[in-house]
Protein backbone atom coordinates (compact mmCIF):
# COMPACT_ATOMS: atom_id res chain seq x y z
CA UNK A 1 0.00 0.00 0.00
CA UNK A 2 1.32 3.44 -1.10
CA UNK A 3 0.51 5.58 2.21
CA UNK A 4 0.33 9.33 1.95
CA UNK A 5 1.97 10.24 5.25
CA UNK A 6 2.33 13.38 7.24
CA UNK A 7 5.42 12.88 9.51
CA UNK A 8 6.49 14.72 12.89
CA UNK A 9 8.89 14.15 15.52
CA UNK A 10 11.96 12.54 16.25
CA UNK A 11 12.70 9.57 14.98
CA UNK A 12 14.96 7.89 18.00
CA UNK A 13 11.66 8.70 20.15
CA UNK A 14 10.60 6.17 22.20
CA UNK A 15 6.78 6.48 21.34
CA UNK A 16 5.20 6.58 18.29
CA UNK A 17 1.44 7.22 18.07
CA UNK A 18 -0.47 6.72 14.13
CA UNK A 19 -2.73 8.87 13.16
CA UNK A 20 -5.82 8.39 11.05
CA UNK A 21 -7.85 11.81 10.18
CA UNK A 22 -11.27 11.35 9.11
CA UNK A 23 -13.39 10.78 5.93
CA UNK A 24 -12.30 12.99 2.95
CA UNK A 25 -9.54 14.61 5.47
CA UNK A 26 -5.67 14.40 4.70
CA UNK A 27 -3.11 13.39 6.79
CA UNK A 28 -2.22 17.05 7.04
CA UNK A 29 -5.04 18.00 8.99
CA UNK A 30 -3.64 17.09 11.95
CA UNK A 31 -1.15 20.13 11.66
CA UNK A 32 -2.23 21.64 14.36
CA UNK A 33 -2.25 18.40 16.76
CA UNK A 34 1.23 17.92 15.62
CA UNK A 35 2.32 21.00 16.42
CA UNK A 36 1.64 20.94 20.14
CA UNK A 37 4.83 21.44 22.39
CA UNK A 38 3.22 18.37 24.45
CA UNK A 39 3.78 16.30 21.94
CA UNK A 40 7.13 17.54 20.73
CA UNK A 41 8.85 14.21 22.13
CA UNK A 42 6.66 11.66 20.36
CA UNK A 43 7.27 10.72 16.94
CA UNK A 44 3.82 11.10 14.54
CA UNK A 45 3.00 9.71 11.62
CA UNK A 46 -0.65 10.55 10.45
CA UNK A 47 -2.35 8.51 7.24
CA UNK A 48 -4.29 9.10 4.67
CA UNK A 49 -6.99 7.13 5.14
CA UNK A 50 -6.48 5.36 0.63
CA UNK A 51 -9.26 6.56 -1.64
CA UNK A 52 -9.75 9.64 0.23
CA UNK A 53 -8.39 13.31 -1.06
CA UNK A 54 -7.52 12.13 -4.08
CA UNK A 55 -5.36 8.96 -3.17
CA UNK A 56 -6.27 5.27 -5.05
CA UNK A 57 -8.86 3.16 -3.10
CA UNK A 58 -7.93 -0.41 -1.95
CA UNK A 59 -9.87 -2.71 -3.89
CA UNK A 60 -11.81 -3.72 -0.89
CA UNK A 61 -13.13 -0.48 1.11
CA UNK A 62 -14.85 -2.30 3.74
CA UNK A 63 -13.81 -1.40 7.00
CA UNK A 64 -12.49 -4.32 8.03
CA UNK A 65 -10.29 -4.14 5.20
CA UNK A 66 -9.04 -1.06 6.25
CA UNK A 67 -8.43 -1.83 9.33
CA UNK A 68 -6.25 -4.63 8.18
CA UNK A 69 -4.16 -2.55 6.22
CA UNK A 70 -3.46 0.51 8.95
CA UNK A 71 -2.77 -2.85 11.33
CA UNK A 72 -0.08 -3.48 8.74
CA UNK A 73 1.17 0.26 8.58
CA UNK A 74 1.27 0.48 12.44
CA UNK A 75 3.33 -2.88 12.93
CA UNK A 76 5.79 -1.98 10.40
CA UNK A 77 5.85 1.56 12.23
CA UNK A 78 6.36 0.19 15.30
CA UNK A 79 3.28 2.38 16.79
CA UNK A 80 2.27 2.35 19.89
CA UNK A 81 -0.99 4.51 20.03
CA UNK A 82 -3.82 5.03 17.58
CA UNK A 83 -5.49 8.11 16.97
CA UNK A 84 -8.94 8.32 15.26
CA UNK A 85 -11.18 11.04 14.29
CA UNK A 86 -14.80 10.49 12.42
CA UNK A 87 -14.46 8.02 9.85
CA UNK A 88 -10.71 7.25 11.12
CA UNK A 89 -11.74 6.58 14.55
CA UNK A 90 -14.20 4.00 13.31
CA UNK A 91 -11.44 2.12 12.03
CA UNK A 92 -9.48 2.54 14.96
CA UNK A 93 -13.09 1.11 16.70
CA UNK A 94 -12.65 -2.06 14.38
CA UNK A 95 -9.01 -2.24 14.81
CA UNK A 96 -9.82 -2.93 18.62
CA UNK A 97 -12.47 -4.91 18.51
CA UNK A 98 -10.88 -7.08 15.94
CA UNK A 99 -7.57 -7.66 17.87
CA UNK A 100 -5.60 -6.77 14.83
CA UNK A 101 -4.15 -3.55 17.30
CA UNK A 102 -4.30 -4.20 21.67
CA UNK A 103 -2.66 -0.91 22.70
CA UNK A 104 -4.38 2.04 24.40
CA UNK A 105 -6.43 4.25 21.16
CA UNK A 106 -7.89 7.77 21.20
CA UNK A 107 -11.35 7.90 19.09
CA UNK A 108 -12.48 11.43 18.25
CA UNK A 109 -15.34 12.33 17.11
CA UNK A 110 -16.60 8.50 16.54
CA UNK A 111 -19.39 7.20 14.96
CA UNK A 112 -20.29 3.64 16.46
CA UNK A 113 -23.95 3.85 14.83
CA UNK A 114 -25.62 5.33 12.60
CA UNK A 115 -27.63 6.83 14.59
CA UNK A 116 -24.60 8.36 16.29
CA UNK A 117 -24.54 10.78 12.49
CA UNK A 118 -26.39 13.68 11.84
CA UNK A 119 -30.06 13.22 9.91
CA UNK A 120 -28.60 15.01 7.29
CA UNK A 121 -25.12 13.02 6.29
CA UNK A 122 -27.68 9.82 6.83
CA UNK A 123 -29.51 11.52 4.27
CA UNK A 124 -26.98 11.65 1.91
CA UNK A 125 -25.58 8.66 2.10
CA UNK A 126 -29.07 7.17 1.59
CA UNK A 127 -29.48 9.42 -1.23
CA UNK A 128 -25.86 8.03 -3.01
CA UNK A 129 -27.63 4.61 -3.69
CA UNK A 130 -30.27 6.34 -6.07
CA UNK A 131 -28.62 9.45 -7.49
CA UNK A 132 -24.93 8.27 -7.57
CA UNK A 133 -22.25 10.95 -7.49
CA UNK A 134 -24.36 13.80 -7.29
CA UNK A 135 -25.13 13.86 -3.14
CA UNK A 136 -21.31 13.34 -2.75
CA UNK A 137 -20.38 16.16 -4.71
CA UNK A 138 -23.40 17.97 -2.85
CA UNK A 139 -21.12 17.21 0.84
CA UNK A 140 -18.35 18.52 -0.76
CA UNK A 141 -19.94 21.69 -1.54
CA UNK A 142 -20.98 21.81 2.52
CA UNK A 143 -17.63 21.07 3.40
CA UNK A 144 -16.33 24.58 1.96
CA UNK A 145 -19.51 26.57 3.71
CA UNK A 146 -18.77 24.28 7.44
CA UNK A 147 -14.71 25.94 7.26
CA UNK A 148 -16.15 29.30 6.90
CA UNK A 149 -17.20 29.24 10.27
CA UNK A 150 -13.90 27.40 11.31
CA UNK A 151 -11.37 29.59 13.34
CA UNK A 152 -8.29 29.72 11.42
CA UNK A 153 -6.10 31.62 9.44
CA UNK A 154 -7.46 32.01 5.95
CA UNK A 155 -4.73 30.64 4.37
CA UNK A 156 -5.34 27.35 6.55
CA UNK A 157 -8.72 27.36 5.17
CA UNK A 158 -8.10 27.31 1.89
CA UNK A 159 -5.43 23.88 2.81
CA UNK A 160 -8.51 22.46 4.17
CA UNK A 161 -10.49 23.21 1.49
CA UNK A 162 -8.22 21.95 -1.21
CA UNK A 163 -8.12 19.00 0.63
CA UNK A 164 -11.86 18.14 0.31
CA UNK A 165 -11.64 19.76 -3.28
CA UNK A 166 -9.18 16.62 -3.88
CA UNK A 167 -11.78 13.81 -2.80
CA UNK A 168 -13.91 12.29 -6.48
CA UNK A 169 -17.37 12.29 -5.81
CA UNK A 170 -18.02 8.73 -7.54
CA UNK A 171 -14.91 7.43 -5.10
CA UNK A 172 -16.72 9.11 -2.18
CA UNK A 173 -20.27 7.39 -3.14
CA UNK A 174 -18.69 3.73 -2.55
CA UNK A 175 -16.71 4.95 0.60
CA UNK A 176 -19.72 6.40 2.46
CA UNK A 177 -21.77 3.86 1.39
CA UNK A 178 -19.66 1.21 2.74
CA UNK A 179 -19.28 3.41 6.20
CA UNK A 180 -22.83 3.26 6.58
CA UNK A 181 -22.86 -0.20 6.04
CA UNK A 182 -20.44 -1.19 8.85
CA UNK A 183 -22.23 1.27 11.15
CA UNK A 184 -25.25 -1.22 11.09
CA UNK A 185 -22.82 -4.25 11.45
CA UNK A 186 -23.01 -4.94 14.89
CA UNK A 187 -25.61 -4.35 17.55
CA UNK A 188 -23.58 -3.02 20.61
CA UNK A 189 -20.90 -1.67 18.63
CA UNK A 190 -19.93 -0.03 22.96
CA UNK A 191 -19.66 -4.03 24.36
CA UNK A 192 -17.45 -4.86 21.59
CA UNK A 193 -14.88 -2.45 22.22
CA UNK A 194 -15.01 -2.62 25.97
CA UNK A 195 -15.07 -6.39 25.56
CA UNK A 196 -11.44 -5.52 23.47
CA UNK A 197 -10.15 -4.84 27.00
CA UNK A 198 -7.90 -1.93 25.41
CA UNK A 199 -7.42 1.41 27.02
CA UNK A 200 -9.95 3.68 25.28
CA UNK A 201 -10.28 7.21 25.24
CA UNK A 202 -13.50 8.55 23.67
CA UNK A 203 -13.96 11.99 23.10
CA UNK A 204 -16.54 14.47 22.05
CA UNK A 205 -17.20 18.29 21.35
CA UNK A 206 -20.09 19.32 23.18
CA UNK A 207 -21.93 20.16 19.85
CA UNK A 208 -21.13 19.65 16.26
CA UNK A 209 -19.33 16.56 15.47
CA UNK A 210 -21.86 13.97 16.50
CA UNK A 211 -21.89 12.14 19.35
CA UNK A 212 -22.77 8.73 21.28
CA UNK A 213 -26.05 7.60 21.69
CA UNK A 214 -27.56 7.05 25.45
CA UNK A 215 -27.03 3.10 25.44
CA UNK A 216 -23.65 3.60 23.74
CA UNK A 217 -22.50 5.97 26.46
CA UNK A 218 -23.59 4.47 29.66
CA UNK A 219 -21.80 1.51 28.08
CA UNK A 220 -18.50 3.55 28.02
CA UNK A 221 -18.57 5.58 31.22
CA UNK A 222 -19.14 1.76 32.99
CA UNK A 223 -16.26 0.49 31.32
CA UNK A 224 -13.20 0.60 33.74
CA UNK A 225 -10.93 1.24 30.57
CA UNK A 226 -12.29 3.55 28.81
CA UNK A 227 -12.69 7.41 29.52
CA UNK A 228 -15.05 9.36 27.78
CA UNK A 229 -14.84 13.06 27.50
CA UNK A 230 -16.77 15.99 26.77
CA UNK A 231 -14.68 19.00 24.89
CA UNK A 232 -16.99 21.87 26.01
CA UNK A 233 -18.29 23.79 22.84
CA UNK A 234 -18.91 23.63 19.09
CA UNK A 235 -16.60 21.98 16.73
CA UNK A 236 -17.11 20.04 13.32
CA UNK A 237 -13.05 20.05 13.00
CA UNK A 238 -11.78 18.95 16.54
CA UNK A 239 -8.51 18.14 15.27
CA UNK A 240 -7.65 22.04 13.92
CA UNK A 241 -10.41 23.78 16.46
CA UNK A 242 -9.27 22.21 19.89
CA UNK A 243 -5.90 20.56 18.98
CA UNK A 244 -4.39 21.73 22.91
CA UNK A 245 -7.16 19.47 24.32
CA UNK A 246 -6.59 16.99 21.98
CA UNK A 247 -2.74 17.01 22.40
CA UNK A 248 -3.44 16.39 26.13
CA UNK A 249 -5.67 13.16 25.45
CA UNK A 250 -3.10 12.15 23.47
CA UNK A 251 -0.19 12.39 26.24
CA UNK A 252 -2.29 10.29 28.41
CA UNK A 253 -2.90 7.26 26.16
CA UNK A 254 0.98 7.25 25.67
CA UNK A 255 1.04 7.33 29.59
CA UNK A 256 -0.89 4.13 29.35
CA UNK A 257 1.50 2.09 26.48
Amino acid sequence: MDWDLYESGPEEANRTVLLLPGGLMAAGSYAEVMAQPALKNLRLIAATLPGHCGTAPPADITTENYARLVGELAKDRGCDVLVGFSMGATVVLEMVASGVFAGPVVLLGISMSSKDEPAFFRAIMRLGSVLGALPSAALLSMTGMMLKSVPLPPERKAELAADFRRNKPQVMRHLLREYERYLSRHAKPATRLCDAGTPTWVAHAEKGDGGLTDDERRTLESCTHATVITIPGTSYLLLNEKPEQIADIIVAAVAAA
